[in-house]
């Protein structure tokens, strides 16, 4: 990945090893909706996976130009009716502007197809009702792109530990979820809070996935939440910082805190990181880098009964996640994550968002 590429978030698109899991052309998908980067990543792991990306549609004729250089032979469709109408497609992937991620899904699930979103796919808790009773329509996948657990090696190798039992039972988890703004490059929905949902209903949702994930809780509640635009006084709508605390079923307790203000310094586009305390052991993820002492990303830093351990896992763990995305499309199966789960989420991220006192 080039420094430019990890400098920018919007860009961050991973690549990783090959770990097909179907036969060529078993499972066929397309793109639609580019604007935002993180469709790149997305699609990067679908192929890894063995997908075949066959098609792609968005109205604006440079991102698809820009996006077929990428992927070459993919064919640019002239319209989203020939997407959803094409009976060979097993899933669309779909990076719309956020507000409008949910009713794309609700159509290719309409039209017999599963639904890979980038996050966050709902920016109203309507929405989510919505694609809750649309998937109890269809019994299709709804499948959001929760990018940075999923997509990270470090993420990965953290919840193998916790299954191996090295740090016991999890009692907390705290995600750092720092972004750079990069204000100039960024397009005009992404500073309006109706097309966005606000900083803890998009960047919160990473984090509040993960909680899930890492404490194995299958219900949670929001305890207080917070945001405020600090700095960003020329972007009325916008909202630069953003925390939250809640509780999961099984006693678990969380915090996160979300923002804009990565330094120009910064070698990526945000130092993030997690912090796992369980009843053996403590877990810290160093996610994009190592600052001041490593540009390479995915540093886990575990101790245990064992002992104080570096981990370096960069290139050395892989991204399962896409690989079991595809085997439950085709097998009709919930491998990768729940669907629950991935609601589940989202429900809390919308949550904060709504309950949240405005600083």
């Amino acid at each position: 990945m080039s420094d430019f590429q990890k400098a920018d978030g919007m860009m961050y698109a991973p690549k990783g090893k090959p770990n097909v899991v179907c036969a060529p052309g078993e499972f066929r998908f397309a793109a639609m909706g580019l604007d935002h980067g993180h469709i790149y990543g997305m699609c990067n792991g679908l192929i890894e996976a063995g997908g075949q990306l066959v098609a792609v549609y968005d109205p604006d004729a440079e991102k698809v130009r820009r996006f077929c250089q990428t992927y070459p032979g993919v064919r640019a469709a002239a319209s989203e009716a020939e997407i959803l109408e094409d009976p060979t497609l097993h899933l669309v992937a779909g990076a719309p502007v956020p507000c409008e991620r949910t009713p794309l899904g609700l159509r290719v699930m309409e039209h017999g197809k599963d639904y890979f979103a980038d996050k966050p796919a709902f920016t109203t808790l309507e929405q989510l009702a919505a694609a809750r009773e649309k998937v109890r329509q269809t019994r299709r996948i709804f499948a959001v792109y929760y990018a940075e657990r999923l997509h990270c090696e470090a993420a990965i190798y953290a919840g193998q530990l916790i299954q191996e039992g090295r740090i016991g039972r999890v009692l907390h988890v705290a995600g750092l979820g720092p972004h750079r703004m990069n204000a100039p490059t960024r397009p005009p929905w992404f500073f309006e809070r109706s097309k966005t949902g606000g900083i803890l209903c998009d960047l919160a949702s990473h984090q509040f996935e993960q909680f899930l994930a890492f404490t194995g809780a299958r219900s949670a509640r929001v305890l207080h939440s917070r945001v405020t635009n600090y700095y960003a006084a020329q972007y009325p709508e916008f909202e630069d910082f953003g925390d939250a605390t809640a509780v999961a079923d099984n006693g678990a307790t969380f915090y996160c805190r979300v923002d804009w203000y990565t330094p120009d310094g910064l070698g990526a586009w945000g130092d993030g990181r997690t912090f796992i305390i369980g009843t053996t052991g403590t877990i810290e993820l160093r996610k994009y880098l190592d600052v001041a002492r490593d540009r390479a990303s995915d540093h886990v830093y575990l101790v245990d009964a064992r002992g104080e351990h570096h981990l370096p896992v960069q290139g050395k763990v892989g991204f399962p996640y896409f690989g079991a995305l595809i085997r439950d499309c085709l097998d009709r199966t919930e491998s990768a994550m729940t669907q629950e789960h991935t609601f589940l989420a989202a429900e809390l991220s919308l949550l904060a968002q709504a309950q949240a006192l405005r600083l």
